[in-house]
């Protein structure tokens, strides 16, 4: 175990060596001297403070599971402790520095092993105050924000890892939501992600298992887009655009606030403010008369729709960025039921699938959900997992073991929500760590948020059906379908493909009525069992 403090030491030394120097150096090029003193009293704390999680979270496994023989029960249970143990000391971490280590923070929380992280990461985030606030607005605006709007509330009603947000009136009386950039991420951001990328090098380095370059590499890219909200409007109206355009029957269904340009700069985003239920908050959407099912089947078809033929995807769905309200449109039924209309929120990170990873990406879901062993193998190996990896990518992506996923039975995706399917994943997620990580490795980029995004719905449907439905996986076979047979047609206008492409619409109605024949029947199974139950 000696080794094991001495590398801890080494790190440290390395931290306190790299921060002096960065101290030394930014003070001395930097124009304005005041933020870099106050930027080089921050770094270097941080990384230090980086070092003793980084050598202790190391030295919990290599001691918890010392002698433990590999593959044995009492591993496995020995190694699910120290990942919970280790996420709490990651989470506090992340507390403590703020900034880019929140956004981390977020991602890894969404990963499915990294359960302990989820809620706290989502709904827990630094505050800024009204000084700061009104900071932001005279260097965009020039002037305070109780001069720019006839009413300012200085309380935000959000607050995320990058920004936060503050109701306000305009002079017209229109009521709109501001959001606001936090001043310290401009400030440390680029210090913040240069120690995190030091840190994850240095684990990996000591320890090849622990491999999060992958993650990272990721930030790095999505970063820059996040903290330009001029960008996160363009991709607002972008979104809504390729509904109208691409996906018209549910365009109505769909809706995004109206941004004002006018009061919108890189730092500051003011937009249409909206009324809704959070996603997840079940009782009040009940009480709006809007049916779980209705919802948690829209959706599902609003991203299968962005994934699989848009190819422009909102890569952050978690419940704090999706609204729900009664469609404007629409009257309530004679039951008091209303159509549901999704409003998405937070548009500062997408992601842009080409063409052929788009087809790809349907290819294997259509395989997934209609368990095609050969195509599931197929277009994994195309999309990254390589062909020694594909049962994995599909587990990850299905939550299911192989042998669910292949299991020709019209629910074999299904989950149901209880403890034993939980356990059960949390038993695969140890015992296939290292080959989890290996893919993660592996996978592109885009396809990493990809899975992201497919554990954000995934959380969202657990959370309005506590597991997942038959309707949504016949939402997405349908669309990704849908989305193989389109890209046929646009690569071949050949007689022959328009044969192939009739036949396969053929087999895809053919395919589709049998499962909703299986829906009908699955709904008038529970509906009678219910009847039958004793009051």
């Amino acid at each position: 175990m000696a080794w094991l403090w001495r590398a801890g030491a080494k790190f440290s030394l390395v931290a306190s060596a790299v921060g002096g120097g960065v101290t030394t150096a930014l003070i001395a090029t930097s124009d304005d001297p005041e933020t870099a003193l106050k930027l080089c009293a921050t770094v270097p704390h941080r990384l230090f403070r980086d070092a003793v999680t980084a050598a202790n979270i190391a030295f919990d496994y290599e001691y918890s599971l010392w002698g433990l023989p590999e593959g044995s029960i009492e591993r496995e249970r020995i190694k699910h402790e120290v990942h919970l143990r280790s996420a709490q000391k990651l989470q506090d971490l992340c507390f403590k520095n703020g900034g880019v280590y929140i956004k981390l923070g977020q991602h890894l929380g969404q990963l499915e092993y990294v359960q302990t992280m989820r809620e706290s990461m989502l709904n827990k985030c630094p505050v800024s105050s009204y000084e700061q606030v009104c900071n932001v607005f005279k260097k965009e605006l020039g002037d305070t924000p109780d001069k720019i709007f006839s009413e300012f509330d200085p309380v935000p009603i959000a607050s995320a890892s990058l920004a936060q947000v503050h109701v306000a009136r305009m002079h017209d009386g229109q009521k709109v939501a501001v959001k606001v950039q936090h001043t310290h991420m401009t400030d440390t951001a680029a210090a913040d992600h240069a120690t995190v990328e030091l840190v994850v090098n240095t684990l990996h380095r000591f320890f090849p298992s622990f491999d999060y370059r992958w993650l990272i590499d990721e930030i790095s890219e999505s970063l820059p887009k996040e903290l330009d909200f001029l960008t996160e409007a363009k991709n607002s109206e972008r979104c809504l655009g390729n509904f109208h355009k691409l996906s018209p029957h549910i365009a109505n269904y769909v809706y995004a606030p109206k941004v004002y340009w006018n009061l919108s700069t890189s730092k500051l985003l003011t937009m249409e403010f909206m009324d809704g239920a959070y996603v997840n908050d079940v009782k009040t959407i009940q009480k709006l008369g809007i049916n779980l099912h209705e919802l948690s089947t829209l959706v599902s078809q609003t991203f299968a729709e962005m994934m699989f033929k848009h190819g422009f995807v909102h890569c952050d769905p978690h419940a704090a960025n999706l609204l729900v309200r009664p469609l404007p449109s629409s009257k309530a039924s004679i039951w008091g039921r209303r159509k549901p209309q999704l409003i998405l929120l937070d548009h500062g990170l997408y992601k842009e699938l080409d063409f052929q990873t788009r087809t790809n990406y349907a290819s294997l879901w259509k395989g997934l959900v209609f368990a095609d062993a050969n195509a599931i193998k197929e277009y994994s190996a195309k999309l990254g997992a390589g062909e020694d990896l594909y049962a994995l990518f599909a587990g990850v992506l299905t939550m299911r073991p192989w042998n669910r996923v292949v299991d020709p039975s019209m629910d074999h995706l299904v989950i149901q929500g209880n403890e034993s399917e939980r356990l059960e994943l949390q038993m695969y997620a140890s015992q296939y760590f290292h080959q989890i990580s290996e893919l993660l490795r592996r996978l592109p980029r885009v396809i990493l948020l990809m899975l992201k995004t497919n554990d954000c719905l995934r959380a969202v449907n657990n959370s309005l059906l506590q597991g997942s439905s038959l309707e949504t996986f016949f939402i997405i076979g349908k669309v990704s379908s849908e989305a193989v047979i389109e890209a046929k047609m646009l690569k071949s206008k050949s007689l022959l493909t328009w044969l192939n492409v009739k036949l396969d619409k053929i087999l895809l109605e053919v395919r589709l009525w049998g499962m909703q024949v299986a829906l009908w029947l699955l709904q008038l199974r529970k509906a009678l069992s219910w009847s039958n139950q004793p009051f």
